[in-house]
């Protein structure tokens, strides 16, 4: 569902990213792990057709995002870490808005918001400000949108960065459901959240992916995630 083939991204003599290759299936859910500058954005930023790659292919659900972009962004949800949201617009009109620039309308609509609306909690929020909601419900509100146009993959970048414990807890609580369903790569700074929510590691530093394994084998010279972590980016 998600596959980057040698994938490379340079700016002059700069590697954002070198040489990167993985594979997602259907239903994975994949913790996407590495410091800051590691190549995780720019990756994503790949995958969706966001970037045009230098070298190598990126593809959703078997379509190349550089020659069909269009059909891939069809099967794709993306919460990119500022996600695409309006202050002045309430929950209620930016999904309408968006559902309708992915022309959806009528029942289907309605019904497509009402589900995610369920799903993300936002009845209580559903027709404030955008800018006036807490940095975790502009967050589901930002995930209701990914999900609005019902894909079958998920890109998030960094979507609890910012929450307190509770606004944490909340999005996990999301994941675990749309994760029974969606093959998801969420990026992520929090280790905790690599065992709360997902089964798999990809984890890059200075623009390579240096590792790639379940949970078990990312913890296997160690139990503690930080010390991996360390291990894993030093020199």
């Amino acid at each position: 569902m998600i596959e980057a083939a040698a994938l490379s991204k340079y700016y002059g003599d700069f590697a954002a990213i070198d040489n990167v290759s993985f594979r997602i299936n259907q239903g994975e859910v994949v913790a996407f792990l590495g410091p800051n500058g590691a190549g995780k954005s720019t990756s994503m930023k790949l995958l969706t057709g966001y970037l045009s790659a230098t070298e190598g292919t990126a593809k959703i659900a078997g379509y190349d995002m550089a020659n069909d972009r269009l059909a891939g962004a069809a099967k794709l949800g993306y919460l990119p870490e500022n996600g695409p949201l309006y202050p002045d617009m309430s929950p209620a009109s930016l999904l309408r808005f968006f559902g309708e620039l992915r022309s959806l309308s009528g029942r289907k609509l309605s019904e497509r918001i009402d589900a995610v609306v369920e799903l993300c909690s936002l009845k209580s929020v559903y027709n404030k400000p955008i800018g006036k909601l807490s940095k975790g419900y502009r967050q589901r509100v930002g995930m209701a949108q990914a999900l609005l146009h019902e894909p079958e993959v998920l890109i998030l970048d960094e979507p609890t960065a910012g929450l307190d414990p509770n606004q944490i807890h909340d999005v996990r609580e999301t994941l675990r459901q749309i994760g029974r369903e969606k093959t998801i790569l969420l990026s992520t700074h929090i280790l905790q959240e690599v065992e709360a929510v997902a089964s798999r590691v990809l984890f890059m530093n200075e623009g390579r992916l240096v590792f790639d394994g379940t949970i078990a084998e990312f913890k296997s010279k160690t139990s503690d995630l930080d010390l991996r972590f360390r291990e894993l980016t030093s020199a």
